[in-house]
């Protein structure tokens, strides 16, 4: 058994450890926890004493964690993983479809068809409040920060489980404005680093739209309002800028660029009564939503 373990960690402690972990800092893990971060450096010195070994390690950069402090992390996480599917297990028992659901989504989704959804299942479900947040990663989803997601992508991680809603189609749009200033059509607007991982930043450096790109921006949203102004061309997702009279299409999707996008939880939840009545009530709203997200244009 671990030499930890035999001094008798307590939760507290465990908890302290893994918020350190997730934040990477004494001032993080003070926000996660609630408390102050005086009360975090006592506590954290406090677990170094009664154990006898360093489980932080303290720099100019923040705080990391000894192998000492990984080795509790990792039990921290399993503990907390236990408890929230517990958790889950016993709210379920109630079948009532009530509570909070605290779903994370993006800001283009918000920007175009999203909200209308979210009025109605408000009418529908009135016993159900959505915290919606949209600026919330998928490590914070597998972090359990929020209780399932609506994410654009390919299979989901193994910690999560997930329902395909529909196809996400993209294309190149430009700005209906006529008049000085607008660009020309060698601009071009693009992800910048941050967005690195998207595959319509693949796509545009392969295609050296990037060497002489008017703007560099780091959401989809800023991106969309950047084309309507007029800097430059930019790829979006059709579901929005489709609906946006002041964007204009240049050709047809691009395939190769189309996404999947799918309603993500933990595995413990899926089954909890108000997760299960949000996931059908999405599929179903969506399905009535793919023609627009697929890119087809109205006959």
């Amino acid at each position: 058994m671990p030499d930890f373990v035999q001094q008798r960690l307590q939760w507290n402690d465990l908890s302290l450890i893994l918020a350190v972990a997730r934040s990477g800092s004494f001032a993080g893990a003070a926000v996660r926890l609630g408390v102050s971060t005086p009360t975090v450096f006592r506590h954290a010195r406090a677990v170094e004493e009664r154990l006898g070994t360093l489980v932080f390690h303290r720099d100019t950069t923040g705080v990391s964690l000894t192998a000492a402090g990984r080795e509790a992390a990792a039990l921290a996480e399993r503990i907390d993983e236990d408890i929230g599917a517990l958790e889950a297990r016993v709210g379920n028992e109630n079948s009532d479809a009530a509570g909070t659901v605290r779903l994370a989504t993006v800001d283009t989704l918000v920007a175009g068809p999203l909200m209308p959804l979210i009025r109605r299942f408000g009418s529908e479900h009135p016993a159900i409040l959505l915290d919606l947040r949209s600026s919330v990663s998928m490590s914070d989803l597998r972090q359990r920060e929020v209780d399932a997601a609506l994410r654009a992508g390919g299979e989901p991680p193994e910690s999560l489980v997930g329902r395909k809603l529909c196809r996400i189609a993209v294309s190149v749009y430009r700005s209906n404005r006529e008049g000085d200033g607008i660009a020309d059509d060698n601009a071009w607007v693009v992800p910048n680093v941050e967005l690195a991982h998207l595959a319509s930043a693949r796509w545009l450096k392969d295609n050296g739209r990037y060497s002489g790109a008017a703007l560099q921006v780091n959401s989809l949203y800023t991106l969309t309002e950047a084309v309507a102004s007029g800097i430059g061309s930019g790829i979006l997702p059709c579901y929005l800028a489709d609906l946006d009279p002041r964007l204009t299409r240049v050709g047809e999707p691009i395939d190769e660029l189309s996404s999947d996008l799918w309603f993500l939880t933990h595995s413990e939840l899926r089954h909890t009564r108000r997760i299960r009545v949000l996931s059908e009530f999405l599929a179903k709203e969506f399905q009535a939503l793919r023609p627009l997200f697929h890119g087809e244009r109205p006959a």
